[in-house]
């Protein structure tokens, strides 16, 4: 079966899984065959698909992809059986139609090469038979009046194997298990003497489908830990009844006891496993998704944009390393102070690099030591009277990864690694996105479980979300590194490398068109990446907008139509709303990337991102022991997890908004009130200084008012239970504690 009907058999099901029209699913799966990337697909032909969005695009991606490998795994399945002469036109009928893997994967366990069972052995001393005898209910036959209770216990072996490795059967069980288990966690024994993250979980359990992400990826990192023991627990009983009525052979004691075996031993065990291992992923795609929803807010973090920053890597003993940037970020000159040991000496390098570099900002890193050291820059500021210099406390998570990487030592070979650190945080205030994509994304910090999630789908799921950034804001040919233009549609590793060798031999590019000149940078890759680059400056001035360069001659028409060149239609706003869009409709241009069109040539090349704002931290709290409760406190939301939000208030250890805490309302997903980024008002309402925690709360109202009533029926305890995130379990004593999530 080719790629064309294979696609086509499955676009009704896609069609109904993902609520799009089947011919808009064909649309992307065309274009993507075509090797069109997820972003140029939906920026540049929103007509051939019908204006869907990144999301959409990427779902249908992703169950091609699936239904891709299902295709594989029927063609290699049918191989197999028809290899062993056991391919009937029944079973190929079932094989061919089913669209479900797990499914398929029933059909072919009877089929599946196993190693030596005890069905095996006992098939090899001639029991078959006497199988088959209790399989029919034929109690008077000879062999099994004359049966031992070997002989018997051998005949259950293969019958229950058989029950196993019936698909029905198999697949009632693993249902069963997916709908109905109870996923039970103890503590291990010997109970460990010193207190653990799980103390919630040493005795604990929730039903399968109602378990969120953060529970059981908490459990599995606890068993993963040594610290719990996890199972799942089902009410055999009506299982073994259902499995009667599936195999419906009759009620003889014998199949009975077959029957329990199979379960028991063979299918409980296996389903198990299967259930535990999809909860697990469907528990890693919620926190990978967590993971990538912060991912993108922080890498559209707004910009400082092209201005002048010097640059503070903290530290005490080593002194403060401290690089100076241009507009560009380009690294101008670098020094060491050391503000605690030889103050006056630091005062006045600092003081001189102000004088002479004139920064617009400082830019200090939020790690030890770093609200003293915004403090001293800030005396130094006032001591030399520079009021107009900004001190920004900026994010160090993946600072030191930077510095050491290959990208790091590419850039600055001959500068120190805690150096390169120091730049980095200076161009990550430039430019968050620009200097973020250097960093493998678990680096920067803004995940939950990000180690204890299946990698591939992780790395896949930040790296799609990278590639949608940079193309949503757009990269500035001239300027952009080469990790940064990697990200860019259409653009590799190796060509990015090209591109940047071009540009150090050649000079600046013009225009767009000099990108043909790069050696193996071919019509296709420059379809995809044209119109995400930018070139300031340049003879065209299309070429700084996000308009793409198969649509220049249709914006010269409109110039002309206009009575203007296209030099005087380009920013300007008034002309722009001029156009009139259903005079320049054609068969591959549609209304949706016409109004695109008229809104660069209002605001071309315009940045998404929103205005940078300073943050705002108290200058009495600088470390824990000056947080007290009651203190109402502004800070950035740094992560955003499933159990709350964690909140930067300045003092080098983020505070915890647990998810009832959030807003005066209910509140069941954190995201939908904060986004990674976000300034915060926040009122500590308690401080553990022995575990380092620190609790906050964003409510406005005390506790009790503003609250949604208990759903209707629910037991006592329902609605603050379910607001604090957990079960109401009063038999345990259970209580949240949110920071066993971490």
């Amino acid at each position: 079966m080719n790629a064309e009907t294979n696609t086509a058999k499955v676009l009704p099901r896609l069609s109904a899984e993902l609520n799009i029209p089947a011919g808009q699913v064909a649309a992307v799966a065309k274009l993507l065959k075509e090797g069109n990337t997820i972003p140029f697909i939906a920026r540049y032909r929103k007509e051939v698909h019908g204006n869907l969005d990144e999301v959409q695009i990427s779902k249908i991606q992703e169950r091609l992809t699936y239904y891709a490998e299902l295709e594989d795994r029927r063609a290699t399945i049918l191989k197999s059986i028809d290899e062993q002469g056991k391919l009937t036109d029944e079973l190929r009928e079932k094989i061919e139609s089913c669209m479900v893997k797990a499914a398929l994967e029933d059909l072919y366990q009877p089929y599946k090469p196993k190693r030596r069972t005890r069905a095996m052995i006992a098939k090899e001393k001639g029991l078959e038979p006497l199988a088959d005898a209790i399989w029919n209910n034929d109690l008077g036959a000879a062999d099994f009046q004359s049966a031992s209770a070997e002989d018997l216990q051998g005949a259950r072996d293969i019958l229950a194997e058989r029950i196993a490795d019936m698909a029905e059967v198999r697949g009632f069980v693993r249902e069963t298990f997916a709908k109905k288990a109870v996923v039970k966690s103890e503590v291990v024994s010997p109970k460990p003497t010193q207190p653990t993250k799980f103390e919630q979980y040493y005795d604990f359990e929730e039903p399968i489908a109602e378990i969120p992400s953060h529970r059981y990826l908490a459990i599995c990192r606890g068993q993963k830990e040594g610290v719990l023991w996890r199972k799942f627990v089902v009410d055999p009983e009506p299982v073994l009844a259902r499995i009667e009525e599936i195999v419906g052979r009759g009620g003889s004691e014998q199949l009975r006891l077959a029957i329990a075996d199979a379960y028991k031993r063979l299918l409980a065990p296996s389903c198990e496993i299967d259930v535990a291992t999809e909860k697990k992923m469907e528990a890693d795609r919620a926190a990978v998704d967590v993971f990538a929803e912060n991912l993108r807010h922080l890498l559209l973090a707004s910009p400082l944009g092209e201005k002048r920053v010097l640059a503070i890597d903290p530290g005490i003993r080593t002194g403060c390393k401290v690089a100076m940037l241009d507009e560009t970020g380009k690294f101008l000159v670098n020094t060491v102070i050391y503000p605690a040991q030889r103050t006056a000496e630091a005062q006045e390098v600092l003081a001189r690099l102000v004088e002479k570099f004139h920064p617009d900002a400082i830019a200090v890193g939020n790690g030890t030591a770093g609200r003293e050291t915004e403090a001293f820059a800030r005396s130094v500021l006032k001591l030399i009277g520079a009021k107009d210099v900004m001190v920004v406390s900026v994010s160090e998570a993946g600072a030191s990864v930077y510095s050491a990487s290959e990208t790091a030592r590419d850039e600055f070979p001959d500068l120190d690694l805690t150096v390169r650190g120091a730049i980095s945080i200076g161009r990550r205030l430039q430019d968050p996105l620009a200097e973020l994509v250097k960093i493998e994304p678990k680096a920067i910090g803004v995940g939950q479980y990000q180690h204890d999630v299946f990698q591939p789908l992780l790395e896949a799921k930040l790296d799609e979300v990278t590639v949608s950034c940079v193309n949503k804001v757009g990269v500035e040919l001239n300027t952009a590194s080469a990790p940064l233009l990697t990200r860019v549609s259409g653009i590799g590793a190796s060509l990015a490398k090209r591109i940047v060798e071009w540009r150090n031999e050649h000079g600046a590019f013009r225009s767009r068109g000099d990108l043909k000149k790069v050696t193996g940078l071919g019509p296709k890759a420059f379809e995809q990446s044209a119109g995400f680059l930018r070139i300031r400056g340049a003879a065209n001035p299309l070429d700084a907008s996000a308009v793409h360069p198969e649509r220049y001659a249709l914006v010269e028409q409109m110039a002309k139509d206009l009575g203007v060149g296209v030099g005087e239609l380009v920013g300007n706003a008034a002309l722009a709303g001029q156009i009139e869009l259903k005079r320049y409709v054609s068969e591959d241009v549609g209304l949706p990337t016409l109004k695109d069109i008229v809104e660069e040539l209002k605001k071309p090349g315009r940045d998404p991102r929103a205005v940078f704002e300073k943050p705002a931290f108290r200058d009495d709290v600088t470390t824990i022991d000056d947080v007290r409760e009651g203190m109402t406190l502004e800070g950035i939301v740094t992560n955003v997890t499933a159990f709350g939000a964690f909140v930067d208030i300045g003092i080098h250890q983020d505070g915890l908004v647990h998810v009832s805490e959030l807003a005066d309302r209910f509140v069941s997903d954190p995201s939908e009130v904060v986004k990674t980024g976000d300034k915060i008002k926040v009122r500590v309402i308690g401080v553990d200084k022995a575990r380092n925690r620190i609790s906050l709360s964003a409510r406005t109202k005390p506790r009790g008012e503003g609250r949604a009533p208990a759903r209707p029926g629910a037991g006592p305890g329902y609605a603050a239970s379910r607001r604090n995130g957990d079960r109401p379990r009063p038999s345990s004593g259970f209580v949240c504690n949110p920071f066993a999530n971490l």
